[in-house]
């Protein structure tokens, strides 16, 4: 906020010349004890002028009254003491060269006095500009700090003077007891975490922002899912070493706009009402260790299941997000599971011996410019892997079953979206074979993911590199993690086995536009640079494929899509004689194909995957 006219630069100097003026006549009323016959009304005007004079001549030099500190801040009060003192001993000086128009003791009282009026009309100047800068409390977003340190002091001051945006400080907890009842610039700190409900009611807050440096995991997690007990949004404010990372020049002293970025407001998805879906159930995560699988895991955890099994291929993931959930991370645990999906006896095994309620099958590859290299891959593992979950799902009982696809496979044109349209039909199929719902979510970009087109572009902005983008006109749907998750959640609960879920996404987001917001907020200067569309990347994506019906019979944002059955046997025999590539091409949309009988138990644990050549001829029958 600009400094009021009034009390501009030479506003400052005047304050100060009118402060030594009245701390000098009111110096020398006291000392004559209001005897005003006795003053020498000329000499103490002269004395005011020679004053006011080495005032100025003293700021000047100090820099006092050059702007270079904030006004009220300490620094200005330290140097302005240091004025303070130099005219004194000034004063002192110049009545020492003669018979003095004023008692000698009066310049060290005038000082005294003038120091004050000087810090006052500071001051108030500061703080009438802090309750400008304060945001309104009948609209602001009201927020509870936890942690009332340094981090949690700071953050507090940069809420009330506007700098985190419209968000307003009602009350801090903290661990410490010493700290109850003490005040943060104003704000009381109300308790320790565990009274954060109580406190949440009392203050009417939206948001916990967590502000501690070292608490151990599982007491942070313990405050978050207390916090969302609540219905609290929660943030957590990183340490210093994260806020120095590379990252961080990314993000603007205002905080990214999700609503910009997808184009929208985020859909609300309300899970808690199906959470009955979940809670005492046995529920196995494939691709825990997976940005979607990792936050599925931790919301499915907060709904409370009976056990939560953790099951992917890469042991550092699974180590991460056991420690996230339970604030350590013993991976002897028998809720996680070391495996891969491509293994059909240890999936087999698996699911046999946990007996699972609900499975949420989000393990796979999804690179499409890798994919299109080696489609051995993307068979071997997005459809034999599918498969192998499925079977033995069935042959477990599995009550429901989730599967991850993207909207990639609406009218495919890559290996990726092929392969993602078998899996949905694959899972149709075995919808008919089942008495559970088994259903497929078509995911568009999923933002912040590993590897996503956001993740790229801010690492190209941070290394300082060109921002490549496929196509000025390429467009893109965008969502965002929590959406694709509670999607993941709610398809448990109100999917109709058999159909293909999808989120109403809104209008597609250009990704040059989405290139430009990123480096407009990160105030870089790196070009955007144009590549050309990739091997089987579309232009422009789309959510449903031709023939497929909008239906949307529970919920105003999601539809309901048929997609016609793919007995198991079918992809098989077609990936024998034609190999992958061919076959995936193939079987994207075959429905007049009438399929042999479907593949027994016994020859789907006959099925072996040997290799994934180049040749796609990848599968063989024991």
């Amino acid at each position: 906020m600009s400094t009021p006219r009034w009390l501009g630069r030479a506003g400052i100097p005047m304050v100060d010349a009118g402060a030594w003026a009245v701390g000098l006549t009111g110096a020398t009323w006291l000392r004559y004890e209001f005897a005003l016959d006795r003053v020498d009304s000329l000499g103490l005007a002269r004395i005011i002028s020679a004053t006011v004079a080495v005032v100025w001549i003293a700021g000047i030099a100090t820099h006092l009254y050059l702007g270079r500190y904030p006004i009220g801040s300490l620094d200005e009060v330290l140097k302005l003491a240091l004025v303070s003192g130099i005219v004194c001993l000034s004063l002192q000086g110049l009545e020492s060269l003669g018979k003095p128009p004023v008692p000698r003791s009066v310049p060290f009282i005038a000082a005294c006095l003038a120091m004050v009026l000087s810090v006052a009309a500071r001051l108030a100047v500061r703080h009438h500009r802090a309750r400008k800068a304060r945001p309104q409390a009948d609209s602001a977003r009201r927020v509870i700090v936890y942690g009332a340190g340094m981090r949690g002091r700071e953050l507090v001051r940069a809420m009330l003077s506007g700098a985190a945006g419209n968000a307003l400080p009602v009350a801090l907890l903290d661990d410490d007891p010493a700290l109850r009842h003490t005040r943060i610039s104003g704000v009381p700190v109300r308790g320790t975490w565990r009274e954060l409900a109580s406190v949440a009611r009392k203050t009417r807050a939206q948001q916990l922002v967590v502000a501690f440096g070292n608490a151990a995991p599982a007491k942070i997690n313990a405050v978050k899912s207390l916090a969302r007990t609540v219905r609290l949004d929660v943030m957590t404010v990183p340490p210093l070493s994260e806020q120095l990372r590379p990252w961080t020049r990314v993000v603007n002293p205002r905080e990214l706009d999700v609503a910009e970025l997808l184009g929208r407001p985020p859909i609300e998805i309300a899970v808690e009402s199906v959470s009955g879906c979940l809670r005492g159930k046995r529920v196995l995560v494939a691709g825990a260790g997976g940005s979607i699988g990792s936050e599925l895991c931790r919301q499915v955890h907060e709904l409370g299941p009976a056990q939560l099994v953790l099951l992917d291929s890469d042991e550092s993931a699974l180590h991460a997000l056991r420690l996230s959930l339970h604030g350590e991370a013993r991976l002897d645990s028998p809720d996680v599971v070391l495996g891969d999906i491509t293994d059909t006896d240890g999936m087999s095994a698996l699911l046999g011996d946990l007996r699972p309620d609900v499975v949420f099958h989000a393990a796979g590859l999804k690179q499409l410019a890798v994919l299109e290299r080696y489609p051995g891959q993307a068979w071997k593992t997005n459809v034999l892997g599918t498969l192998n979950l499925l079977e033995a799902a069935r042959l477990a009982g599995v009550r429901r079953f989730v599967n991850v696809s993207t909207i990639k496979a609406a009218n495919p044109t890559s290996v990726l979206g092929r392969a993602k349209r078998i899996t949905e039909r694959l899972v149709a199929d075995a919808a008919g074979r089942t008495d559970g719902g088994y259903v497929s979510v078509r995911l568009g970009e999923v933002l912040g993911t590993r590897g996503s087109v956001l993740d790229t572009f801010v690492e190209q902005i941070a290394a300082g590199r060109p921002v490549t983008v496929s196509h000025p006109d390429a467009t893109r749907f965008f969502m965002t993690i929590p959406e694709a998750v509670r999607l993941l959640i709610l398809a448990a609960a109100i999917g109709r086995s058999g159909d293909v879920l999808t989120l109403d996404l809104g209008a597609p987001t250009r990704l040059g536009e989405l290139a430009e917001l990123l480096v407009a907020f990160s105030c870089a200067d790196s070009p955007i640079v144009y590549t050309g569309l990739g091997r089987g990347e579309h232009l422009h994506e789309r959510l449903f494929g031709t023939g497929e019906q909008d239906r949307r019979p529970v919920h105003p944002a999601i539809s309901h899509l048929h997609v016609p059955p793919l007995a198991p046997q079918t992809a098989l025999d077609r990936c024998a004689r034609l190999g992958s590539a061919a076959a995936m091409a193939e079987l994207v949309e075959c429905p007049r194909i009438i399929a042999p009988r479907a593949a027994s138990p016994a020859e789907m644990t006959g099925i072996r995957v040997i290799a994934a050549g180049r040749s796609g001829k990848d599968v063989e029958h024991q």
